[in-house]
């Protein structure tokens, strides 16, 4: 076997005397070109001894989900307080250089760093790469479970933390020091060693597939031009169709990453050009509108990755239920959301209807002779008897959401006084067991309350002007929210264009419940109300028209106190669920 992936001198060096760097990287978690490198830690390997170690943060473009923060224990502020990967990644070069890489999984590892180099312009060291997935499955057949703690476990080594760069990697610089003395038996130099641990069957691609894998920097579209600001770019082909419209809040080095992992498109792309904005919602939803009116052959579907859900209520059914989807529903409904948790959100709407003595039978009602097992218990006004007066349904419907769409943001004090008041109820009736019961409720509330994580309210109360900022300028995007919709947006105008746009979007809010939302507009709405649960964005509420010194206010303490919310207006902050100790 010839090595390709590093110059032949070091192919031809004794195993035995080489020296080998492990490395592990940790990531936001997200596939493809979306994934980027948030630490590393390396581990120098020679002799078959450990020597000296390093680790890096590095700072990522996208926001962090809350579950790779978990499953990582590195938070937000860990890689917003890092150095950039353009000042960790030449570092890495070097101690890369003359030796070989040695990784668990070498080829995700491999792939992270190959990318990150390509998304910062920099050369890849194209180092030999050793894997101990496949030491251990030549040299260790009988260790089935070949993750990396399991396999230190099995080869008697102690693992004392994981999902970490550093301790993995001098996890798996332990792994490899246990199985390199049966790897220098077998291999005498690092070629053979290469050539011993290949893949026994590897697919050579088509001729045509080979010749489009990856575009030389020269024959790629010029992205010199694109600023490190967000926005929209959009690839085209040669004759300026639209190819591939995507979003970022640097343009330049989101555009150049798709040439890392290229799709079966990135092969057409000869112009690109963009559309700036002064925010990463302001490009979020521009990116949504033009892959809607476009189509562009690269964006297939629209991808979700907030892992949010609603609490929805369809009212155009005579008889409306609540049920839980990721969509806010279209038409006449209420939404409420988002929230983060789909089991506690599922299980909340199951309360809600026993509560208000919905239905529990979906959308679809069966005609019964006899009350269901939840009519039969008093937890469901049984319309499927065919009896009950739509009116009388719809008024429980209607004080079921009524909880979330009152004046105050925080509808838990809400739910949990009507139970309580239900409560006070029985006991003045001298019904203890529905009392008592009652508080077992408000209990059973009390705990799923506390697990949801979100934004506890009807999407389409609380209109509102929402300041979307700029990752590191001072500009600003504005959103005019008004039935949960957007109504306006663009970049934050003058006083007196301000009160006029202010004016104008209250126009369009309906006066009697939510306006029906258009087929066409829920991915923005979800969108939009996701991004706003995930960032504390300054806001005002236009529950009351403000006058145009409020206004005024509001953006001059924005601005010039973009970091701090006492100094913005009541109802400024966008609400949010506050976690309850001791029930999650």
């Amino acid at each position: 076997m010839v090595c390709h992936c590093a110059p032949v001198t070091l192919c031809d060096q004794p195993l035995a005397e080489a020296e080998f760097l492990a490395v592990d990287t940790e990531t936001n978690g997200l596939g493809g070109g979306l994934c980027e490198l948030t630490e590393v830690g390396t581990v120098l390997v020679g002799g078959g001894e450990l020597h000296e170690t390093w680790e890096s943060l590095a700072r990522v473009e996208r926001p962090l989900s809350r579950g790779i923060e978990r499953f990582t224990g590195i938070s937000q502020w860990m890689v917003d307080s890092a150095p950039p990967p353009a000042e960790v990644l030449p570092e890495l070069a070097e101690r890369l250089r003359g030796r070989v890489l040695v990784a668990h999984n070498a080829r995700f590892d491999a792939r992270v760093l190959r990318d990150a180099f390509e998304r910062e312009g920099l050369d890849w060291p194209n180092p030999p790469v050793l894997c101990t997935v496949a030491m251990a499955r030549r040299f260790a057949p009988l260790v089935r479970r070949r993750g990396l703690a399991p396999l230190a476990e099995a080869l008697g080594i102690e693992v004392d933390e994981v999902h970490r760069a550093l301790p993995d990697a001098l996890t798996c610089a332990r792994v490899f020091c246990a199985l390199f003395p049966k790897l220098c038996a077998n291999a005498p130099t690092i070629g053979d060693a290469l050539e011993l641990l290949a893949p026994r069957r590897r697919r050579a691609p088509p001729r045509a597939e080979q010749e489009v894998r990856r575009r030389s920097p020269e024959e790629r579209p010029d992205l010199s031009k694109l600023p490190e600001d967000p926005g929209v770019y959009v690839f085209r082909d040669e004759r300026g169709r639209p190819l591939y419209v995507g979003k970022s809040v640097s343009l330049r080095s989101r555009a150049r990453s798709h040439f890392c992992a290229p799709a079966g498109w990135t092969e057409k792309a000869e112009i690109v050009d963009y559309r700036p904005t002064n925010s990463e919602l302001g490009a979020l939803v521009l990116e949504n509108r033009l892959i809607k009116q476009w189509q562009p052959q690269g964006n297939r579907k629209l991808k979700r990755t907030d892992g949010y859900v609603y609490l929805r209520c369809r009212l155009e059914a005579p008889y409306p239920v609540l049920d839980v989807d990721a969509e806010p529903a279209p038409g006449r409904a209420v939404n409420v959301g988002p929230l983060k948790g789909r089991k506690a959100a599922g299980e909340l709407a199951d309360q809600l209807t026993s509560l208000f003595r919905l239905r529990h039978c979906g959308r679809a009602m069966r005609r019964r002779e006899h009350p269901s097992a939840y009519g039969q218990m008093g937890r469901c006004l049984s319309p499927c008897l065919g009896d009950l007066d739509p009116n009388a349904y719809r008024g429980q419907v209607d004080k079921a959401l009524a909880l979330f769409a009152g004046p105050e943001p925080d509808a838990v004090p809400r739910i949990l006084g009507h139970v309580e008041e239900q409560m006070r109820e029985a006991s003045a009736l001298r019904r203890y067991e529905r009392a008592a019961a009652l508080r077992r409720r408000a209990e059973r509330l009390e705990r799923v309350l506390g697990r949801l994580d979100g934004v506890l309210r009807a999407v389409h109360a609380a209109p509102r002007l929402v300041l979307a900022r700029h990752p590191d300028k001072e500009r600003f995007d504005a959103f005019w929210l008004v039935d949960g919709r957007v109504a306006d947006w663009g970049p934050l105008p003058g006083p007196t264009e301000l009160a006029e746009r202010t004016e104008a979007a209250l126009l369009r809010r309906k006066p009697r419940g939510p306006a029906p939302l258009p087929v066409d507009e829920v991915d923005e709405v979800r969108i939009v109300s996701s991004w706003l649960a995930d960032h504390d964005a300054p806001g005002l509420s236009l529950a009351a028209a403000p006058e145009p010194s409020e206004l005024a206010a509001f953006t001059t303490a924005a601005v010039q106190h973009p970091g701090s919310k006492s100094t913005l207006p009541e109802d400024t902050p966008i609400p949010r669920l506050e976690r309850q100790s001791g029930t999650g």
